[in-house]
């Protein structure tokens, strides 16, 4: 059977970054968890949505990165 609870330390583990990063994530509400007692614990399907949100806002389908447009000259002053 796996997990389907994770502390937040083995979160930021899992997600590449400190556990100063992951509590924040989880007290600003980005990174949806639980409390069970006194222990805050973060639900793997909490865990894969948070990613699957990021990667959609960073990534998404391209639509929302700006075409290349090539730089505009500014137009010469030639002195006869």
């Amino acid at each position: 059977m796996s997990r389907i609870l994770y502390p937040v330390a083995e979160v930021a583990q899992q997600l590449g970054v400190g556990l100063t990063t992951a509590k924040a994530l989880v007290a600003s509400g980005q990174l949806r968890s639980i409390k069970i007692g006194h222990s805050r614990r973060v639900p793997a399907e909490a865990l894969h949505e948070f990613v699957r949100r990021l990667d959609a806002e960073q990534n998404g389908d391209g639509a929302r990165v700006p075409a290349l447009t090539p730089p505009v000259e500014a137009p010469s002053t030639v002195q006869s």
